[in-house]
């Protein structure tokens, strides 16, 4: 075991001491009725674990980009380079989501995979296998949710997201560049090879998740002595310098805790649809289902298309705002990282899909009564995509990666990836036909009303989570 990189020794991990950087946590009380130990930690060894994972958010966010600028170089048989080119819109919504097909198999492969492999060996197989897109996505949040600091939590996770508007900030400027070239969308979608490489090879650095290790002691997969000391190891790792000598005592505390709340116990497939599960699956999965199904990959894919309808007619011209909309999203998506773990969860959630509803009625308005105010569409688009970043696109991912019991987690991760990807599949898929069937405007409307049931679920059904461990998360909100 000690051979494993997955599990490494504690001679491979030098010295630990004291060094600048150093934050401090609060104590607060344990569930088992004693005190948490103040939780330090460095910077710069939070960095690393957060970055590489994020490069998984980084790919998915430029296929987003770049898939929006293809969809237009392969709607003219000229630009697109296919000497039998036949298409309608059924068939450029199937091409549009065709990576979604994969990413949906992904989902359906990653869903023990997190907990037979581990969420860093997991990380690891989804850069080589990028075409099977989900495997990051269903480990990134996992793995940053796992090892960051409890109080940061919330803003590394959301800094995710942030990765994610990136990378289509980069495939909205990379297909401008190629939208007018002929098979200019193949290019778009070899440039991010390199991304994945680095990747892989930043996760086979990187520690395990001392939480999975801990798990897997408990529940009797390994020696407890030999998997309880890797995990001060990778602790330390994770926690730099600034941890000094209480690594142990903070494992410890987390065995304790998994004691209490029963995590010893083994995961049967029916499980994960009973009890704390169910009830976490149902907060998890209704997020990443209202957060897709309210408009989300319409806006997103079709962003170019939808604004060359506002007036933007030359395809390079709609490309370029779309950089301008992906560098807003940015800004947003960066405010959303700065108060996530201030101002809490559900004040983002509510307030952020109240202004998605506004937003979503006034596209609906524009294509059937305002037709002549192109600025109503602009501002009612940018008010959209302000008010998700601030709501649905980082805590949604945040809601899912923390919700689910430990030992749970990764089956229970893994159909909420399901879900995510299924429903931006379906959307994506169905939007184009459904455009052409009612109206955008009836489309948009209809967007709206859902996003009003979205508000609904969100005010009765999603706990705050702000400032617990996710141990309390399972004890006190599930």
């Amino acid at each position: 075991m000690a051979s494993d990189p997955e599990q490494p020794t504690l001679s491979s991990l030098g010295k630990v001491g004291k060094s600048s950087g150093e934050i401090g946590g609060v104590e607060e009380p344990l569930l088992n009725g004693g005190t948490h130990t103040s939780e330090n930690y460095s910077i710069a060894s939070a960095i690393f674990p957060f970055l590489f994972p994020a490069l998984g958010g980084l790919l998915y966010g430029y296929d987003i980009g770049s898939t929006s600028c293809a969809t237009i170089s392969i709607k003219s048989a000229t630009s697109s380079g296919i000497s039998w080119y036949n298409l309608n819109s059924v068939d450029i919504g199937l091409i549009t989501s065709g990576s979604l097909y994969g990413a949906l198999i992904g989902s359906v492969l990653a869903f023990n995979i997190a907990d037979f492999l581990g969420r860093r060996r997991e990380l690891i197989l989804a850069a080589f296998l990028y075409l099977v897109g989900a495997l990051a996505m269903h480990a990134a949040p996992m793995y940053i949710a796992e090892t960051a600091p409890s109080h940061i939590r919330g803003q590394l996770i959301s800094l995710k997201e942030f990765f994610i508007v990136l990378g289509m900030v980069a495939g909205y400027g990379i297909g401008s560049l190629l939208v007018d070239t002929v098979a200019g969308w193949r290019y778009m979608y070899v440039a991010s090879t390199p991304l994945a490489v680095i990747m892989g090879i930043g996760m086979w650095w990187l520690p395990a998740s001392p939480r999975w290790l801990l798990l897997r002691a408990i529940q009797g997969k390994g020696s407890m002595q030999e998997l309880r000391e890797t995990a001060i190891c990778c602790l330390r790792r994770l926690r730099g310098e600034a941890i000094g000598d209480t690594a142990p005592v903070k494992v410890d505390e987390i065995l304790d805790e998994l004691a209490v709340v029963g995590e010893e116990k083994e995961v049967t497939l029916t499980e994960v649809f009973r009890g704390k599960c169910l009830k976490a699956l149902t907060i998890g999965a209704g997020l990443v289902l209202f957060q897709q199904i309210t408009g989300q990959p319409s806006v997103l894919y079709y962003a170019a298309s939808i604004l060359q309808s506002a007036g933007f007619s030359l395809a390079s011209d709609a490309t370029r705002v779309s950089i301008l909309l992906g560098l807003f999203k940015l800004i947003m998506t960066g405010i959303a990282v700065l108060v996530v773990d201030r101002l809490g969860r559900r004040p983002l959630l509510l307030g952020g899909v109240s202004g998605m509803v506004i937003s979503l009625f006034l596209l609906g308005s524009y294509y059937i009564f305002l037709d002549d105010a192109p600025v109503v569409a602009v501002a009612a688009l940018l008010l959209y995509v302000g008010c998700y970043q601030l709501s649905f696109g980082p805590i949604g991912w945040l809601m899912i990666s923390e919700i689910f019991p430990l030992r749970l987690r990764g089956r229970g991760l893994g159909i909420a990836v399901l879900v995510n990807f299924g429903a931006n599949a379906i959307v994506t898929f169905a939007f184009s036909p459904l455009k052409e069937w009612l109206g955008a405007g009836i489309l948009f409307y209809v967007f709206g009303a859902i996003a009003v049931l979205s508000l609904v679920f969100i005010f009765f059904i999603v706990p705050e989570t702000k400032g617990l461990t996710l141990e309390e998360i399972e004890a006190k909100c599930l």
